[in-house]
């Protein structure tokens, strides 16, 4: 039942491609929502393998892990299925992987088909690299992180994952 639910939602639809912009699904992950206070930071990312970003929309990256910064008190922890993560200190951790399926949208036109949904400046000089940030993408709630100048890793609600790739593939024809 569980890898069930771990397929994405998007299974079987192929890649969209043109010159300028690319949109694909990305295999499943293990995902993590964690709420924690400072004294639990330093032991959830040491159980995680990762150490916590301490700065607003950072990212920090071991391997094939990552921490995202969402909030003050707020990380999403992504890592290959199967990974576990124990934490004794008082948190909040709750395991998201069925929530969520990613996507990775890149090109040389990538920042602009973005910006047709997200209100957010992602030019490179405002939105480094391993920069992320909750926001809206048209009317779905996402997680953006970029990943090379040229390449975003997108975090959808697997229920918004057909309309967040129907509204980039429409919006790229305006490229």
């Amino acid at each position: 039942m569980v890898e069930v639910l771990r397929r994405a939602s998007l299974e079987g639809v192929p890649d969209f491609k043109t010159r300028k912009v690319s949109i694909s699904a990305l295999p499943p992950l293990q995902r993590y929502s964690l709420r924690a206070g400072e004294a639990a930071c330093a032991e959830a990312g040491s159980a995680f393998g990762v150490p916590l970003p301490r700065q607003a929309g950072r990212v920090n990256i071991v391997g094939e892990k990552s921490a995202l910064w969402l909030g003050p008190d707020e990380w999403l922890l992504l890592g290959p299925v199967g990974t576990q993560v124990a934490v004794a200190a008082p948190h909040s951790l709750v395991d998201i992987s069925h929530r969520q399926v990613a996507l990775e949208v890149s090109g040389s036109r990538v920042e602009d088909l973005l910006n047709a949904g997200v209100m957010l400046d992602l030019r490179l000089s405002a939105f480094a690299i391993d920069f992320c940030a909750r926001t809206l993408l048209g009317k779905a709630d996402v997680v953006i992180w970029r990943r090379e100048p040229n390449r975003f890793h997108l975090e959808v609600w697997r229920s918004f994952a057909p309309y967040v790739r129907a509204y980039l593939e429409q919006a790229s024809a305006g490229l």
